[in-house]
């Protein structure tokens, strides 16, 4: 651990986290985490906890870091896409050379359904971008 710790903590939660101030200057030299806030990234709310007023250093720190957090899970979704193509080509792949009668039995119907809502969205998005064009 670095001997310089951040000033805020922010735990994850779904939908956001829980932010804390971190305190090192007690006379007992421990580690103290006062929770102020609690932020929903979705909707962007932040709500002091208890009678707490939030400081602009505190606002501009959450700010900061739902600005880094969206970015974040922007880039994990991007991830997953790419993950989910590379999926599909093994699923394929499998099918093609592994799989048995009763396993494809038991995920055919499903994956159609799945791969033919996908393809109708895709379709539509498609259709949508090229005639903004």
């Amino acid at each position: 651990m670095s001997a310089e710790l951040p000033e805020y903590y922010f735990r994850i939660r779904e939908n956001g986290a829980a932010v804390f101030r971190v305190d090192t200057e007690n006379r007992q030299r421990r580690i103290e985490m006062d929770q102020i806030a609690v932020i929903n990234i979705r909707n962007g709310e932040v709500k002091p906890q208890g009678q707490r007023t939030l400081s602009e250093r505190d606002h501009a720190e959450i700010d900061r870091w739902m600005q880094e957090r969206r970015a974040l899970l922007a880039q994990r979704d991007i991830d997953d896409i790419h993950r989910a193509v590379d999926y599909l080509n093994l699923t394929t792949q499998w099918a093609q050379s592994k799989a048995s009668d009763e396993q494809l039995e038991d995920v055919t119907d499903r994956l159609l359904m799945a791969m033919h809502d996908l393809r109708t969205v895709l379709v539509r998005k498609k259709a949508d971008r090229l005639s903004k064009n």
